[in-house]
């Protein structure tokens, strides 16, 4: 990157208004958590982003400029999204930073998936978990299961419920091909996700469940994403059971991802409330809604202005959930820019910010209940 602009370093604002360092040290457990689509090199095209500089596009370049964020940032746990360099590049640097990992590939030719990168030294893994959004297939080619019907709901409601021109992101490839009224081609989306349990090392042993996810992009298909959700919701909540259950603990929870929904619509309202007003709700599995709040709309009252920015769309598409207790609470929250500021003028990315998407992050405190 030399001669050109460094990447942006943002900063964690503090919730009580003063830096997060300049207090009292507490007894509890305090950690960073950041949520980032990092843009996959795959769909790095001029075609697909030609306000950006060609020169900050190349992978020798962006590489670089997102190490460079990543390690600024100083997280704990990192949950990234479009990750296809893993073996090759984020593995081996991240492991020379202090971070283990966990990645999952996209399901089908997909060649980017979600990655959960943790600071060993302050958190051991006890157990993992994937989410392969193709298993909602299954549900509708097997006629024993009482969901076929339900199901068949969430693909021929699309044509009257969809929620046009929100959460939308150019680069992402086309369907696949198919009849897309047929369920079984609606719903395989090749989409995954990645979920384990955490055990903080000190001042004391608490467990946190950390699940990182990217939902399907299209904005005409509403449908499938709150589909996606439900499941995520519903793996997540037999996941914390299984912890539960088998660490003998009481796990906090944390969701991170690129859910590609805006705030207020239909699938942000059911990660927040566990309802929706229509949409896929199968009794076989076993929906069990989690209570989660939002980071953001928690801290700073309201969603960011965007975490997404781009010509063809700007809005927020990216959030980190936290299941409210009274031993877990937010006391910082990763600032972002508003759309006036110089370096996201004229869409992302660019020299300031590698992805078209911005990272999202937050200082968490845990008290001993």
């Amino acid at each position: 990157m030399t001669g050109v602009q460094a990447p942006k370093h943002p900063k964690f604002i503090s919730v009580e208004g003063a830096d997060i360092y300049s207090r009292s040290k507490s007894d509890g457990i305090r950690f960073r958590f950041v949520s980032y689509n990092i843009l996959a090199q795959v769909y790095v095209k001029s075609s697909f982003f030609p306000h950006s500089p060609s020169s900050c596009l190349r992978w020798k370049a962006r590489s670089q400029a997102i190490l460079a964020v990543l390690k600024n940032l100083e997280a704990d746990f990192l949950c990234l999204q479009e990750v296809d360099e893993y073996d090759s590049f984020y593995k081996g640097n991240l492991e020379r930073c202090g971070y283990s990992s966990l990645y999952i590939q996209r399901s089908g030719q997909k060649r980017d998936g979600c990655g959960i990168f943790f600071k060993h030294e302050n958190a051991e893994l006890i157990i993992e978990d994937r989410i392969e959004y193709n298993d909602l297939v299954n549900s509708i080619q097997d006629d024993d299961c009482s969901c076929e019907e339900k199901s068949e709901n969430v693909v021929t409601s699309a044509s009257h419920d969809v929620e046009s021109n929100k959460g939308s992101s150019p680069k992402t490839t086309l369907p696949d091909s198919g009849d897309p009224n047929d369920p079984r081609v609606r719903l395989k989306r090749d989409c995954v996700g990645i979920m384990a349990a955490f055990r903080f090392k000190k001042p004391f042993h608490h467990v946190v469940i950390v699940a990182n996810t990217h939902l399907y992009w299209d904005p005409e298909w509403a449908d499938v994403k709150l589909a996606q959700a439900k499941y995520l919701l519903s793996r997540l909540a037999r996941f914390k059971t299984l912890v539960s259950e088998k660490f003998e603990c009481t796990p906090s929870i944390l969701l991170a991802g690129d859910f590609n929904s805006t705030p207020g619509d239909k699938v942000y309202q059911y990660l927040i409330s566990g309802k929706s007003s229509s949409g896929f709700s199968p009794e076989c599995l076993e929906e069990l809604p989690l209570p989660l709040s939002s980071v953001y709309a928690t801290t700073l009252g309201r969603e960011p202005s965007f975490t997404n920015f781009t010509p063809g769309f700007t809005g927020t598409l990216d959030y980190i959930f936290f299941s409210p207790s009274d031993s877990i609470r937010p006391i910082s929250f990763l600032e972002l820019p508003e759309s006036e500021c110089p370096e996201v003028i004229g869409g992302l990315p660019n020299f300031s910010y590698p992805s078209d998407h911005l990272p999202i992050g937050a200082d968490f405190e845990i008290t001993m209940e």
